[in-house]
């Protein structure tokens, strides 16, 4: 192998006696980070009378050490050798056969997988103390598809011709934290109203009690959950709602009959106005009797990128999407403002960079543990983007965080009793990386 250094070429030997070298040294921000916001000690507790002697494997940290292991780019349960084969950095991990008892374990009791949940649910109040709490709660609801390559328990024909699960997420949108997850056969409805009455309760559980009570709760959804079920159940729960809103025949003719004075320019995410795209309410021109008082329905009418299809057009060949809410306000902003539920498709999309692109289990129950500890994964990557580090790399994507930081190797020097981790000064992230830990060491220690 050869290599460049000031210009000149040299032949390099490989050789395998090196000391203190440890890779995906950056992962262990993601345990530091957990262990900062009591999580692990959370998990230790809820899961304490899994714990069958005391010189075994704490259960918490088994699952903590798997959720760090997601979040670091794993897929399988044989992947959580990447962070056991770093002894040094991240102590004793627990051995395949260990973790997948604990797994098996929580699956087998509903009050264990509540314990997983509660434990979370203390950790983001605690995250939420130290400074990543959202201005406002806007909670997205979605579904994905996720493909199983052999039969699994609850894999079925799903509606696109694939075969798999079919589970209904629920996503913070301002800090992007994963509140909610309920696994689904493939061939489940995608407008099966309980099932987004129980994401929306499993969501709310992951809030601060204090938020729940007081503070305004928006649920944004697309036009599968618009449903009488759920809307009543929300209004009941006293939170307002953002839904797309089906183009029925009543609906189309009440858009195409708007005359041209009631059409008002739309505006993007920052503010200014899209050019192409048009804003009218037609409430009135709708029988929402059905509805929850208050209901509007807003819609958008817009040019369509070149070769997208259209349902129908008018004689300009626009498309329409329409929205149904009952908060108050302007009707672009409003529409603005359900317009940017189009996150959540990226949400979903990372979520199954972190674990769920796979779901590894044949049984469905350990499957829903599997969905629960890749909800783990995801709020610790929002955590500490939020916590730790700062520009893009607040923001980025879980690929782009792992090459930059997760994913970087250094060495670990021990002397006097001191342990340092030493990063390569020349990679471009090792100063972000260490100002991260350094961060999070600054964080008090969390209140409970």
């Amino acid at each position: 192998m050869k290599v460049q250094r000031d210009g000149r070429s040299f032949t390099v030997d490989v050789t395998a006696d090196g000391e203190g070298l440890v890779s995906h040294a950056g992962a262990a921000l993601l345990g530091e980070a957990a262990d900062r916001l009591g999580l692990t000690r959370a998990l230790s507790r809820g899961l304490a009378g899994m714990r069958e002697r005391r010189g075994g494997h704490d259960p918490g940290r088994v699952v903590r050490d798997l959720a760090v292991m997601l979040a670091d780019g794993g897929d399988c349960l044989s992947d959580l050798r990447a962070v056991r084969d770093q002894e040094p950095l991240f102590g004793k991990v627990a051995s395949n056969a260990t973790a997948f008892r604990v797994i098996d374990a929580i699956a087998a009791d509903p009050q264990l997988l509540g314990a997983l949940r509660a434990a979370r649910a203390r950790a983001r109040e605690n995250a939420w103390n130290a400074g990543a709490a959202p201005g406002r709660i806007v909670i997205d609801i979605d579904a994905t598809l996720i493909t199983a390559h052999s039969e699994k328990d609850g894999a079925a024909g799903t509606f696109k011709g694939g075969f798999g699960f079919h589970p209904l997420l629920g996503y913070l949108d301002e800090t992007r934290e994963a509140l909610a997850g309920v696994l689904r056969p493939g061939n489940a409805g995608a407008n099966t109203a309980s099932d987004h009455v129980d994401v929306v309760e499993l969501a709310l559980e992951q809030l601060p009690r204090d938020v729940v009570e007081h503070a305004e709760i928006v649920v944004r959804t697309d036009s599968a959950a618009a449903t009488h079920e759920l809307t009543d159940e929300l209004r009941a729960a006293q939170i307002n709602f953002l839904m797309g809103f089906d183009l029925t025949q009543t609906v189309r003719r009440a858009i195409l009959e708007q005359p041209k004075s009631a059409w008002r320019p739309a505006i993007g995410q920052d503010g200014e106005t899209r050019k192409g795209a048009w804003v009218a309410e037609i409430t009135d021109a709708l029988d929402l009797a059905g509805w929850p008082e208050g209901c509007r329905a807003i819609v958008r009418r817009e040019r369509p990128h070149p070769g997208a299809q259209l349902s129908f057009s008018d004689h300009d060949g626009h498309r329409f999407l329409t929205t149904l809410t009952d908060l108050d306000g302007d009707a672009i902003e409003l529409e603005c403002l359900h317009r940017a539920r189009a996150s959540t498709e990226d949400r979903v999309r990372t979520a199954k960079q972190t674990g769920l692109e796979n779901l590894p289990f044949r049984d469905f129950d350990h499957n829903q543990v599997w969905l629960e500890i890749s909800l783990i994964a995801q709020d610790l990557i929002a955590w500490t983007q939020h916590l730790a580090l700062t520009d893009d790399l607040a923001v980025c994507e879980p690929k782009t965080l792992r090459y930059r930081l997760l994913h970087t190797a250094a060495r670990l020097a021990f002397h006097a009793r001191q342990a340092t981790l030493r990063l390569q000064r020349t990679w471009p992230w090792a100063p972000t990386l260490a100002a991260a830990f350094a961060r999070l060491a600054a964080l008090p220690p969390p209140a409970r």
